[in-house]
């Protein structure tokens, strides 16, 4: 266990926590929530040593390791990938050559009855062990199943790292973590970089982790299906759920609901009882029943009100301006870097009121195409605006870009190049939540949500009827993200976007382009349309189908009999195998809510002062639940395998 105790944390005369405690155990699977600038980055960065609080403390077991993603990485150079991915097993490769200079030893020596051989014997005896207990007789698979999990090819195992652009690097740094295996993973926005196939991946991979994770994400789909706790951040405290985080938003309200009634019932007693008092103070004959009311109310254990953070963008864009019919002509468009072909012979036509959604997996030309419609790369064919057609481009790197040296005012008034925008700057900007001393801020100092917050400022300061937006959600919160998505739906022009954000795309758009193996092809429609039409539940589940359907063209309709009775029989296999792994989660889930509760407990430091028996009884009730959870554990893992190898068995039919 991890242990978080009366943390306090403050710089610049402004407190991010005040004396919040926790307990981080060995399943656990966190989502820190709350809007940016709340502390969620902050807590990552103590939790993993790189920061220390103002006071309390966060206590680790002995030899316990930890493996921290931050937003901001250096990167190295000098290295092919598949040897970058490599240092993460500096252990195994010290063991190797350890054991490479005993084995030597022992070859050389004839003194087999000595002590001193019988000490080489011992300790290659030991590394081996060591070695056995690290996977290091497998490592190089380990590394495949990783980086081709994370999106890489193996034509890119001998790219240099410095060849790959910033986003695939991160993901290099990604994957040699997930190969260290720590105890506890720390992940801040792991899937910025991310396109949907890798992320559905990592999700399978996390779900599976023998280690406790915490982590930082604004993709609700993501929390949903990975986390079974949620910790809630704001104003300066945390609030803790045993769900995932849509429950979470479920409990949130019911708790704040209760806990608005008990207050008001509370006040109600409160004026009661003072009228009492009020009443009868001057009387002798009730004098005793007056001082008890006192006494009563000196006792009572005031309910407070949690105060909200309710501050949140609000804004509008304005209308589109009129335009021709079709906004967007593309015509035998291709796109190559050196050798290597991006897309080939792309077609298609964006008509006025559009609202389109790029998708695919990295490096296939999403973003490339949209380069190019904005005219920054060159390319072969044609592309051509429509009449009077406007353009406002969020770039994906647009938050990161900005001039640092400029306040947000400044860097606000210098996009603004009508009359009407120049006057209107500060109300544009309060309405991105920028007001009073933040818009001197320095861009270099803002977060990377405030930062994304500033560029998407600047799109509202003329009207344009076709906005491009490629992965505008990156680095926005939950409730930022909403309230864009609710914007874009009202928005009358035509809208292009580039998103690997699953929720943030479903029902926004009404037809996709999806870009694969050089081609652009049209489905009408959202993303989650898209995905019923190839009757998958994910994009990895299209690609399963896809290689199954290039390497047996036969059809199910000819299918003998036998074949037939074997599926039927497997679904059914499969089916019990789902109910048992879904029942055995939902005894791990109510164990572990069990086991919090007396975490929660254990963390009162008068429990043993004040009852030592009950303190012992708490403790033992812990231990004893630990063992029944890594038993269940045992168990769903076991039902897990049982299920994946059924599911594979059905695949190879």
């Amino acid at each position: 266990m991890v242990g978080v105790n009366a943390m306090t944390v403050s710089f610049g005369g402004r407190t991010l926590f005040e004396e919040i405690s926790f307990i981080i155990n060995k399943t656990d699977r966190i989502g820190l929530v709350g809007k940016n600038g709340a502390g969620k980055s902050t807590l990552l960065k103590i939790l993993s040593g790189e920061s220390k609080p103002t006071s309390g403390e966060v206590s680790f077991p002995k030899d316990f390791q930890i493996g921290y993603l931050s937003q901001d990485l250096d990167f190295v150079n000098d290295k092919t990938l598949f040897n970058e991915a490599k240092t993460a097993f500096a252990e195994i490769e010290a063991i190797n050559k350890k054991l490479e200079k005993l084995n030597e030893e022992l070859v050389s020596r004839t003194d087999y009855e000595s002590d001193e051989y019988m000490q080489i014997i011992d300790e290659v005896s030991h590394l081996n062990e060591r070695m056995a207990v690290l996977g290091g007789y497998n490592i190089e698979g380990e590394i495949e199943e990783i980086l081709f999990g994370l999106g890489f090819e193996r034509t890119d195992f001998d790219r240099m790292t410095e060849e790959f652009s910033g986003g695939w690097r991160m993901r290099i740094e990604l994957a040699k973590l997930l190969l260290q295996k720590p105890d506890l993973l720390l992940l801040d926005e792991p899937t910025n970089h991310l396109d949907i196939e890798s992320i559905e991946w990592l999700e399978q991979f996390i779900s599976t982790y023998n280690g406790g994770v915490v982590l930082v994400s604004h993709d609700k789909t993501f929390l949903d299906n990975i986390t079974n706790r949620t910790i809630e951040i704001s104003l300066g405290k945390i609030h803790d759920y045993s769900a995932p985080y849509s429950k979470y938003l479920v409990l949130r309200e019911e708790r704040r609901a209760q806990l608005l009634g008990a207050y008001k019932n509370q006040q109600q007693q409160i004026k009661q009882t003072e009228r009492f008092i009020e009443r009868f103070r001057a009387k002798n004959t009730k004098a005793s029943a007056v001082q008890s009311r006192v006494k009563q109310l000196n006792r009572m254990d005031k309910i407070e009100l949690e105060e909200e953070d309710t501050s949140a963008m609000h804004f509008r864009f304005p209308p589109a301006p009129h335009s021709g019919k079709v906004s967007l002509k593309i015509e035998n468009v291709s796109k190559s870097y050196g050798d290597n072909l991006i897309i080939k012979d792309v077609e298609f036509s964006v008509e006025r009121g559009d609202k389109i959604a790029f998708i695919g997996r990295n490096g296939e030309g999403k973003s490339t195409l949209v380069k190019m419609i904005m005219d920054e790369t060159d390319y072969q064919g044609t592309i051509e605006k429509g009449y009077q057609v406007k353009v406002g481009y969020y770039a994906q790197n647009q938050a990161d870009v900005a001039d640092g040296s400029k306040t947000v005012l400044q860097t606000i008034e210098a996009a603004a190049h009508t009359e009407e925008a120049r006057k209107n700057v500060r109300n544009y900007l309060g309405a991105f939540l920028f007001s009073g001393d933040d818009v001197e801020k320095k861009v270099s100092v803002l977060s990377g949500g405030e930062r994304a917050r500033v560029a998407l400022c600047k799109l509202l300061l003329e009207p344009v009827n076709l906005l491009i937006l490629d992965e505008p959600t990156n680095h926005l919160d939950i409730k930022s993200k909403e309230i864009l998505k609710q914007a874009l739906l009202n928005y009358d022009g035509t809208l292009i976007l580039v998103s690997h954000d699953r929720d943030f795309l479903t029902g926004l758009t009404d037809k996709l382009y999806e870009f694969r193996n050089q081609k652009v092809k049209e489905h009408l429609g959202d993303v989650f349309d898209f995905l019923r039409k190839k009757k998958a539940t994910s994009f990895s589940d299209i690609m399963k189908k896809e290689n199954a359907k290039s390497s047996n063209n036969s059809n199910k309709e000819s299918e003998s009999k036998e074949v037939y009775e074997k599926k039927k029989e497997l679904e059914k296999s499969i089916r019990k195998a789902t109910s048992d792994v879904q029942r055995v989660e939902k005894e791990i889930e109510k164990k572990e809510e069990a086991q919090s509760e007396l975490s929660k407990q254990l963390q009162d430091p008068e429990i043993f002062a004040k009852d030592p028996a009950k303190g012992n009884e708490l403790l033992m009730q812990f231990n004893s639940g630990k063992k029944e959870v890594e038993t269940l554990m045992s168990r769903w893992e076991k039902l897990n395998t049982e299920l994946t190898k059924l599911e594979k068995e059905r695949e190879s039919l």
